[in-house]
């Protein structure tokens, strides 16, 4: 296939990256200096996999017919990335990989729901530096449908591709996976408030005390709501379970044990790496998916409210909070 990459930050990096190393055709879409930096230097990407350093296509529009879209832009660039290029990609394949359930709702206003195929991203990489990426940690790739849960021949071609360089499956149950991943993802905005790696932050086992409030807030709202959640590689629903029917104190020295040995390099999570990018962070579409559940249906997420309106004072004021800080505007809902 010829594959287009929309998105140059982690994931889309080590994606392009990979699969031009496994020898597919693969052209890469960024933005700015990053087109700059990757067409001059190529991708370097170190980390689990050891060193490698790719030459990839790359370009700041897209400009022929691909087989193939991998959507790799964060949720909230869906919109301009698929509006610039929609006459493209009519008949191609697209694939989504943002966090959150909103996306493939944003891709359908520009291409037919057929054509798109969902997917949730269980590999970890970080991206600070234009064209440079660590990929943090292994996972899988795990592809199926917001529209339709039955596979189709389309996503069995696509993951048969993909497994060349990722370990891919295909699922009847997106929706319930995705909707666990955004618990996963949740604990992302408080490295993103203190401004520190999540090695760093949830050894303190204060800070791991508010993820253990988080996912019993939004687990208490989804059991209200009777929406199911279906268990992901590595972590099945009754992680989540244990963690927010035990005590919080001793869930929170779990859960600060795990998050230390995650990853051997620095984890920064995506949330905090837009902010020190100076983007827009998909906090909206994590906790933020959390709060409109709860208001859409007259309930309540004080916490993740609270958590949302912190990354957005860091993303808009330019200013990390204190440990200190976070611990006393949240020490009533913990």
């Amino acid at each position: 296939m010829r594959i287009a990459v929309i998105g140059s930050g982690a994931i889309g990096c080590l994606v392009a990256g990979y699969l031009k190393e496994k020898g597919e055709e693969v052209t890469l879409v960024g933005r700015g200096s990053t087109v700059n930096a990757i067409h001059d230097h190529g991708i370097s990407i170190s980390g689990v996999r050891g060193n490698h350093l790719v030459r990839v296509s790359i370009s700041e529009t897209l400009n022929y017919l691909p087989e193939l879209v991998i959507l790799t832009v964060k949720t909230q660039d869906i919109e301009g990335a698929l509006s610039d290029c929609a006459h493209l990609i009519q008949n191609s394949l697209l694939l989504t990989t943002q966090n959150g359930v909103q996306a493939d709702k944003l891709a359908a206003k520009y291409l037919p729901a057929e054509k798109i195929i969902s997917s949730i991203v269980m590999f970890g990489a970080t991206n600070l530096e234009s064209g440079k990426v660590v990929h943090n940690f292994e996972g899988d790739w795990i592809l199926g449908s917001i529209f339709n849960p039955h596979p189709t021949p389309e996503m069995f071609s696509v993951g048969l591709l993909l497994d060349k360089a990722f370990s891919t499956q295909v699922t009847q149950e997106l929706k319930g996976m995705k909707y666990l991943k955004i618990f996963v993802n949740a604990n992302n905005c408080l490295p993103a408030i203190i401004g520190k790696s999540m090695q760093e932050v949830f050894a303190d086992i204060a800070i791991a005390r508010i993820s253990i409030a988080i996912w019993k807030e939004a687990f208490e709202i989804f059991d209200k709501l009777g929406i199911d959640l279906v268990s992901l590689p590595g972590f099945p629903v009754e992680n989540l379970t244990k963690f927010t029917t035990m005590p919080s104190e001793h869930a929170a020295e779990i859960f600060s044990g795990m998050m230390h040995n995650l990853s051997k390099d620095p984890l920064y999570g995506s949330i905090l790496q837009s902010i020190m990018r100076g983007k827009v962070t998909e906090i909206d579409y994590l906790n933020g998916e959390f709060v409109r559940l709860a208001e859409e249906n007259k309930l309540q997420a004080p916490l993740n409210k609270v958590l949302v309106e912190m990354v957005h004072q860091v993303e808009t004021g330019h200013r990390f909070f204190s440990k200190e800080e976070l611990i006393q505007r949240t020490k009533e809902l913990v």
